[in-house]
């Protein structure tokens, strides 16, 4: 591969036109390109190691990828994991090492979607990352301590990219429509401030996709007398439509443990925030429910028994209403946990009576307690509790730890 592999056609469409190919035309990620930062330093030195972009779309990790490639003396290839595989990586690598050993120039592997390679691939390229063969350049949507092998994360730097601000995709924005060699300068099209706002905020921190929307609104608007092409808020509203609410493997975690943790700190607003959010971006409603069943034992437990009967009742009706309607009752039981009194005296006796019963395992029942069928001896002194009224005291441990005490009520207790 070479640098003619990034000339921009013009039929490419807008989001790779645009695309910077130098620092200086960097837009974003100030905490990882700003100033003399050690990513900039190790560019421009071309010492730059094996490192993981990690980030979501549209935030400029294969255009920083491409940058380093355009920058650096040395050798460059590129792969997508999604339709590379091991025979690929070994022949880069052993194409590396003749490299190496004739002219002494360095390559680097650039990796689209890394985290798509499993683990035999991602295998292969170990001992040449180690050796200095090639330096590893991957980029990816994924958390790389989630969704990657432990071995090729170890021998990289991870930067991590954010979403871009609003600011951000609006000045690149305007400086498409403005751009006669790359951008739309040609359609004589202005972009309004409203419609400008309204891209910026519903791409979701995307340039890609505020840009790709932009270059959607110019060709399908319709120019007015004087020949101008006017991008208004309508038009920008048809073109972008909704905000992305996708979630990775690592957010996906994340939200659902925030969404536990509000239930425990009993915030019904933000554990309701949290369930719409993963809900909107594809999360079975299912889960939701199980953590929330959970969570009534948990954390509220026999403080208010109820609130896993209002859980369970939720579910069975979220099974017979479906959705959207199934998640009325969810959202009614979410708000009844958080506002439940909470006692984890429950979760504590388990733990406790779990962790006996490992350390005791080979304990025997009190005779009178034992199963009196197929017995041939009899077996007396067990006091049957409703002969006394429905309770009575009378030893149920085993001998060696009948004074032990597994639960213990917690004030919120009934």
């Amino acid at each position: 591969m070479d640098l003619f592999d990034f000339v921009k056609k013009p039929d490419a469409p807008l989001s790779e036109r645009m695309r910077p190919e130098t620092i200086a035309e960097f837009v974003g990620q100030g905490h990882l390109v700003g100033g003399d930062s050690l990513l900039i330093r190790a560019i421009k030195a071309d010492v730059l190691g094996s490192c993981i972009l990690y980030g979501p779309p549209g935030t400029g990790k294969t255009t920083l990828s491409n940058i380093i490639a355009a920058t650096t003396n040395s050798h460059f290839e590129k792969l997508n994991a999604v339709a590379s595989g091991v025979a690929d990586a070994k022949r880069i690598i052993e194409e590396a090492k003749e490299r190496l050993r004739v002219s002494g120039q360095r390559t680097y592997l650039l990796l689209d979607e890394c985290h798509r390679w499993n683990k035999a691939q991602s295998d292969s390229v170990l001992a040449a990352i180690e050796r200095g063969c090639i330096i590893f350049v991957g980029s990816t949507t994924e958390n790389p301590y989630v969704s990657m092998t432990n071995a090729i994360v170890s021998r990289c730097r991870v930067f991590e990219f954010k979403r871009l601000s609003e600011d951000d995709i609006k000045a690149v924005l305007r400086r498409a429509v403005a751009d006669k060699k790359k951008g739309l300068g040609n359609y004589n099209a202005r972009l309004d401030g409203k419609a400008a706002a309204h891209l910026a905020f519903f791409a979701g921190g995307d340039l890609r996709t505020a840009l790709n929307a932009l270059e959607l609104a110019v060709l399908t608007t319709p120019p007015d007398a004087d020949g101008v092409i006017t991008v208004d808020l309508k038009a920008a509203e048809q073109s972008i439509q909704k905000k992305p609410l996708s979630i990775d493997e690592s957010a996906y975690y994340d939200n659902l443990s925030a969404f536990c943790k509000s239930l425990r700190g009993s915030d019904p607003s933000a554990a309701l925030f949290y369930s719409e959010r993963m809900i909107q971006a594809g999360v079975d409603p299912l889960i939701i429910f199980r953590r929330l069943m959970a969570h009534s034992a948990e954390d509220v437990g026999v403080a208010d028994p109820n609130a896993l009967v209002v859980s369970a009742s939720a579910l069975a009706a979220y099974e017979k209403m479906g959705y959207p309607e199934g998640i009325l009752p969810l959202s009614e039981a979410i708000i009844y946990v958080c506002k439940a009194k909470k006692s984890n005296s429950t979760l504590l006796a388990m733990d406790a009576a779990r962790a006996a019963a490992l350390k005791y395992a080979d304990l025997q029942p009190p005779v009178y307690l034992r199963d009196t069928n197929y017995k041939s001896e009899k077996i007396t002194g067990y006091k049957y509790p409703h002969d006394y009224g429905g309770a009575v005291e009378q030893q149920y441990l085993p001998d060696e730890i009948k004074n032990m005490r597994f639960y213990t009520p917690n004030e919120n207790d009934e």
